[in-house]
């Protein structure tokens, strides 16, 4: 039976929205334009005061609107817009504010989700694996969330010392709902849009209806981005200390095993510096096309890219960013990197402090307005200026969607994509 999934959609203090078609809350009929706001730890709406609302859809054509949905959370696109999803509404009370969160089927949710990652140029091939890789990574946070709880443990994302902070970023961050719809978890705007694509990504959906990754029986956290700069990282250099043998150490090209040791610091820099061979190495704009959407195309370099900062400009932004006073920053050291060059643990040293920061979303977080594109780049000083020099667009773990395109491309079949990029996984019908 297909699983039902629960996607945090937005927290405010008030929220304004509006439903369309046929719905039941508190076995009454709602319809039309809504509006809740929280007050003393409750919800407020229509007069009366709630811990949490569920509106259930009626039938298959029912959808709602939820004004004023933030997207592009912490980028530099960020922007907000009005969106419309199908399925049920649910709110709760969370950290002082209200949380909507869409009840919907995965495979409806998985639909939108492609037909926003992909465009209506993408091929088959590369519909149907990420099909496949988004239901898997789904099933497989379900899955995980399910054993965190039955522990009843308390997760922790990272941990701090008086001259080290090393925190991760993953869904374990949500409590009440499965995945949010930013691309912190996977990007989801309903059926907002009419995707031109819309048609193809339902059939590669149907084509794969039910069919996840799995390694010794278990479900595979398959991971996906954008650019992995030529190189894949391993899956503990990003989260937790968990090494899954699906996610590999590999070069991203027809000979994944052609690569150096990118975890050594000398050839790491060779690697960033240069522009190896790689499937994500191209500037096909009709390619790119099919995985960068127009907002993502505001981006023009991420196989190679570089970014400067004065020394003024770049303390300011640390500061700012953790919270941390460096003094004016003196250098930028990596103690260590991953399978792919991505630094995992990064030396700042200022004149007021001295930290050592990780893991790889950290370290973007904290070097940027945003998130520098990845954590795999090599720093150069001079007359007061740092210029980081970069590779690849994202954590660099699992499938490479630019990387999947090329081989879309070059007539490789989805299960060859998968094989590719989870190495040993198998393909299962789980419903």
């Amino acid at each position: 039976m297909e699983p039902k999934l629960r996607v945090g959609i937005l927290q405010e203090e008030m929220i304004a929205f509006s439903l369309k078609g046929s719905y039941l809350c508190n076995r009454v009929a709602a319809s039309g334009d809504q509006q809740l706001w929280y007050q003393d730890g409750r919800i407020q709406w229509n007069g009366n005061s709630y811990s949490e609302l569920y509106f259930d859809s009626q039938d298959g054509h029912s959808s709602f609107i939820l004004r004023n949905v933030v997207i592009g959370i912490n980028f530099h696109w960020e922007r907000k817009e009005d969106q419309e999803f199908s399925g049920s509404l649910k709110f709760i009370v969370e950290d002082g504010k209200i949380r909507a969160i869409n009840v919907i089927g995965i495979e409806d949710y998985l639909t939108s989700v492609i037909s926003s990652e992909m465009s209506a140029t993408a091929s088959p091939a590369l519909l149907k694996a990420h099909a496949v890789i988004s239901r898997s990574w789904l099933l497989a946070q379900i899955e995980k969330n399910k054993v965190l709880e039955q522990e009843n443990k308390e997760y922790k994302a990272g941990f701090e010392s008086e001259d080290e902070i090393v925190r991760w970023y993953d869904r374990e961050d949500h409590h009440g709902f499965d995945v949010c719809a930013d691309d912190h978890c996977q990007r989801y705007q309903g059926i907002t849009r009419t995707y031109s694509n819309l048609q193809i990504v339902k059939e590669a959906i149907g084509e794969t209806r039910g069919k996840v990754l799995t390694y010794d029986g278990a479900i595979c956290d398959a991971r996906f981005y954008k650019c992995c700069g030529g190189a894949l990282e391993e899956f503990q250099n990003c989260w937790e200390d968990a090494k899954h043998p699906y996610l590999v150490k590999m070069r991203d090209s027809e000979n994944p095993s052609d690569l150096p040791d990118l975890t050594n610091e000398e050839e790491a820099v060779k690697w960033i510096t240069g522009s190896p061979v790689a499937f994500c190495n191209t500037k096909d704009k009709k390619i790119l096309a099919q995985v960068l959407n127009n907002y993502d195309q505001e981006t023009v370099d991420f196989y190679r890219w570089q970014v400067c900062y004065s020394q003024a400009e770049l303390s300011a932004l640390a500061k700012e960013r953790s919270g941390i006073d460096f003094g004016l920053i003196e250098e930028l050291i990596p103690l260590g990197r991953g399978t792919s060059g991505r630094i995992i643990r990064l030396k700042i040293i200022g004149t007021k402090k001295t930290m050592i920061i990780g893991k790889e979303l950290e370290i973007r977080r904290i070097l940027s307005t945003s998130h520098l594109y990845s954590s795999a780049f090599v720093v150069s000083k001079k007359d007061g200026q740092f210029t980081l020099t970069g590779a690849g667009w994202g954590h660099g773990v699992g499938l490479c969607q630019i990387g999947a395109a090329v081989m879309g491309e070059k007539g490789y079949s989805y299960k060859e994509i998968l094989a590719h990029y989870y190495v040993g996984a198998a393909l299962e019908k789980k419903y």
